[in-house]
C-alpha cells in the first residue's frame, strides 16, 4: 500500500478551520403532511456549538486587521453565551483574554461552558432597560473603558457580524439547496444572520421570502410599547441593533415561550436534533409558514442556531417546564400538600432568599437567623426569578479557606438552582430529583417560587 501523501490528507490547521459547512437536513417527520419541503441548517455542529462561531471569528479578524486588537489584549463582549463561546475559542488560540458579560436569565451550562474555555464571566440583571448602568450592555461598556487594551467587538453594531453570514451562511444555503429555497425562516437576535444570509439569498433570487421569528415581548414585531421580559434566550431584542437591516424581513411570526420550548422538545423527540430554545422559536414559525403553502416545489428553510446541551436544566427538564407552566401534571399526594403542612409548623417566612449581588457575609447571617441550611438566589432586579442556590456547608468551607470571600457577591459563589417542582407534582416523582448531594427542591406555583421542601420533608410525606 502506498504511504499516505500530504496531498491526500484533510487535516485542519486549527479548530477554527472547522467552522462552517454545517449540514442542511430534511425534516421529514416534522414535515410529514405538509406540502412544501422543510429543511433545517443545523448550526450546533460548529465547534463552539452555535452559529455565533462565524461572526466571532470574523469580528476578531476585522479587529486585528484594523489595529483595534493588539497582542495580549482583552476582549469584552455583552453576550447571551454563544458569541462569547466563539470569541473564547478564537481568543484562546490567539492569546487574548476574554470577559463575557451575560444577563442573569442565562443557563448555568452556558456560564460553565464559557469558563471551561478560559473566559471570565460577569453576570448582570436581565430585567432592566438597555441604557441602565446595570444592564449587561452598559456593564460591558464600562469594563471596556476601564481595562487597558480592551476591545469590545459588539456584535450588535459590528458590520463584520452580518458580513460573516453574507460570506459563509448565505452561500452555503444556496449551494446546499441547489438554489431551491423559497422561504427562509430565521430567529432575529442581533440581526446579523438574517441580514447577511438574507441579503445574499435575495441577490440570487429576489423572490425569496425572508421571515423573522420573534419572541413575544421583542421590539422587532411588537415595537417599543410591547417590549417585556421573556425566557427564550439569544433571540429578540429590546432595542434596534445597527447590525440588523429591517428591510430584509418580509414578515414576522411572533412565537411565545411555550411554543418555542415545546417545538424545541419536538425537534429532539421526532428528528433527533437536540437544539436550543431559539431554534424552537424559528421551528414553530417555519411550521406556520409551511402550513400556509400549497406549492410542492416550495422549500422552507429554517436556521437552527445552537444546540440543546446548554439547556438540559431548563427546556429539557420536566420540572423546569412545569415550574413555568409549560407542562401540566396532576397527582394524588402533591408537593404542594407537603409544603402547606411544613409551613403550618414553621415560624420563618414561607420563602427566604438572597439576591445575586448580595454579599456572602450577609447570606451566612441570613442562614443563621432563620436556622436554615440552604437558600435560593434570585435575580437582582425582580427578586423572583431564581438564578442559583447557596448552602451553608459550602459557603462556610470556602470562607474558611478564603476569608476575603465574605465580601464577594453571591453571584460569584452560587451553585446551580435547586431542582424545581410544581405544587401540583406528585411527591413520589419529586423524590427522584433528589439524587446525589441534592437535599432540597424549589417549589413553584404558576411559575413563581413559593417555598422549599427537603429530602426529609418528602420522605416523611411518603411514610404517611
Amino acid at each position: 500500500m502506498d504511504p499516505i501523501t500530504e496531498a491526500t490528507t484533510d487535516i485542519k490547521d486549527s479548530i477554527l478551520d472547522a467552522v462552517g459547512q454545517t449540514p442542511l437536513v430534511r425534516l421529514s417527520r416534522l414535515g410529514a403532511g405538509l406540502t412544501p419541503q422543510l429543511v433545517a441548517k443545523v448550526e450546533y455542529l460548529n465547534p463552539g456549538g452555535s452559529i455565533k462561531d462565524r461572526p466571532a471569528i470574523a469580528m476578531i479578524d476585522a479587529a486585528e486587521r484594523d489595529g483595534l486588537l493588539k497582542p495580549g489584549g482583552t476582549i469584552v463582549e455583552p453576550t447571551s453565551g454563544n458569541t462569547g463561546t466563539g470569541l473564547a475559542i478564537a481568543a484562546r488560540l490567539r492569546g487574548y483574554r476574554v470577559i463575557a458579560v451575560m444577563p442573569d436569565k442565562m443557563s448555568k451550562e452556558k456560564i460553565d461552558l464559557l469558563r471551561a474555555y478560559g473566559a471570565e464571566v460577569v453576570v448582570a440583571p436581565t430585567a432592566v432597560a438597555p441604557d441602565s448602568p446595570e444592564s449587561y450592555y452598559r456593564v460591558a461598556d464600562r469594563l471596556t473603558q476601564e481595562i487597558p487594551g480592551a476591545f469590545q467587538p459588539n456584535q450588535y453594531f459590528n458590520p463584520a457580524n452580518p458580513a460573516s453570514h453574507y460570506a459563509s451562511t448565505g452561500p452555503e444555503l444556496w449551494e446546499q439547496s441547489g438554489g431551491a429555497i423559497t422561504h427562509l425562516v430565521v430567529g432575529v437576535g442581533t440581526g446579523g444572520t438574517v441580514t447577511g444570509a438574507g441579503r445574499y439569498l435575495r441577490e440570487r433570487n429576489p423572490e425569496i421570502q425572508i421571515i423573522g421569528a420573534d419572541p413575544v415581548g421583542s421590539i422587532y414585531s411588537q415595537g417599543e410599547e410591547g417590549v417585556k421580559p421573556y425566557l427564550v434566550e439569544g433571540v429578540g431584542e429590546d432595542f434596534w441593533p445597527a447590525t440588523f437591516d429591517p428591510k430584509i424581513v418580509d414578515r414576522y411570526i411572533t412565537v411565545s415561550d411555550k411554543e418555542s420550548f415545546l417545538a424545541t422538545r419536538q425537534l429532539a423527540m421526532e428528528e433527533g436534533i437536540l437544539a436550543g430554545g431559539s431554534c424552537g422559536t424559528a421551528m414553530h414559525a417555519a411550521l406556520v409558514v409551511a402550513a400556509e403553502l400549497t406549492d410542492p416545489e416550495a422549500m422552507v428553510c429554517v436556521i437552527l442556531p445552537d444546540g440543546g446541551r446548554s439547556y438540559l436544566s431548563k427546556i429539557f427538564s420536566d420540572a423546569w417546564m412545569t415550574q413555568h407552566g409549560f407542562l401540566e401534571r396532576t397527582g394524588v399526594q402533591t408537593v404542594g400538600d407537603v409544603l402547606r403542612r411544613k409551613q403550618q409548623g414553621e415560624e420563618i417566612p414561607p420563602l427566604v432568599s438572597v439576591r445575586a449581588h448580595d454579599r456572602v457575609k450577609d447570606a451566612i447571617a441570613l442562614l443563621h437567623e432563620h436556622r436554615v441550611s440552604q437558600l435560593p438566589v434570585v435575580s437582582e432586579q425582580d427578586g423572583t426569578s431564581v438564578v442559583g442556590s447557596i448552602g451553608e456547608r459550602g459557603l462556610l468551607r470556602r470562607a474558611v479557606d478564603d476569608p476575603a470571600l465574605l465580601q464577594s457577591e453571591i453571584v460569584n459563589v452560587m451553585e446551580a438552582p435547586f431542582p424545581a417542582v410544581s405544587v401540583d407534582d406528585e411527591v413520589r416523582e419529586a423524590t427522584e430529583l433528589l439524587s446525589g448531594d441534592r437535599q432540597a427542591l424549589m417549589v413553584t406555583e404558576h411559575g413563581r417560587p413559593v417555598g422549599i421542601v427537603t429530602r426529609t420533608d418528602l420522605l416523611e410525606a411518603l411514610a404517611r
